[in-house]
């Protein structure tokens, strides 16, 4: 800090004032550590006056977003959609906080766009949907998950029982589901929903 205050030709006093701070904060803060570290908007301030990071005065690094790919595969809601290739559209970028939560890895989800009517009311269509393909084995709770029949990529409701695999729809005026065994794509672990 000092250091950064003899470059630009202010003293620490000034920057204190700066910053709507009595004149000795700053000094105290450098020569004694009291305050131990600096409130996040002293920080901020600070670091926009000398054109740094926050984090060379003590802020945490900042921790880059995590981004998914967005392909072009909609995940039917309704009778199926044919896949011409997963070829990416973009990329969207998640909170690294939410990516930790939801257990995502790098390079095993992405982005794909609902369509149909099929799974009304939870997901409608144009809805973006997060895909964890590191998860594809159903359990008893029932969960949302992108499957393949055949060339058809949908978007439904999948859980284990006694009897196999229960693959259904949640809107009840939905067309039955493909007969067959999918193939699992991966789990639906958030939706990206614009307000409406």
């Amino acid at each position: 800090m000092r250091d950064l205050a003899l470059e630009r030709g202010a003293s620490l006093a000034a920057l204190s004032a700066m910053i709507g701070r009595n004149p000795a904060y700053l000094q105290q803060f450098v020569t004694r550590g009291s305050p131990r570290a600096l409130l996040p908007d002293d920080r901020r301030r600070l670091a926009d006056f000398f054109g740094v990071d926050g984090a060379e005065l003590g802020a945490e690094r900042s921790r880059p977003a995590f981004v998914l790919p967005r392909l072009d595969v909609s995940a039917s809601a309704g009778p199926g959609a044919w896949v011409d290739g997963e070829i990416m559209l973009g990329a969207e970028a998640l909170d690294p906080a939410l990516a930790t939560r939801l257990r995502l890895k790098a390079g095993q989800a992405a982005i794909v766009r609902v369509r149909g009517e099929s799974m009304e009311p939870t997901l409608i269509d144009g809805d973006l949907i997060v895909v964890d393909q590191a998860q594809r084995r159903p359990d008893a709770q029932a969960a949302l998950f992108v499957l393949r029949f055949d060339d058809a990529v949908m978007v439904k409701r999948v859980r284990w029982t006694r009897d196999g695999l229960a693959v259904t729809s949640d809107n009840p005026a939905a067309a039955p589901v493909p007969a067959g065994t999918p193939t699992m794509i991966g789990k639906v672990v958030w939706l990206m929903r614009a307000p409406r």
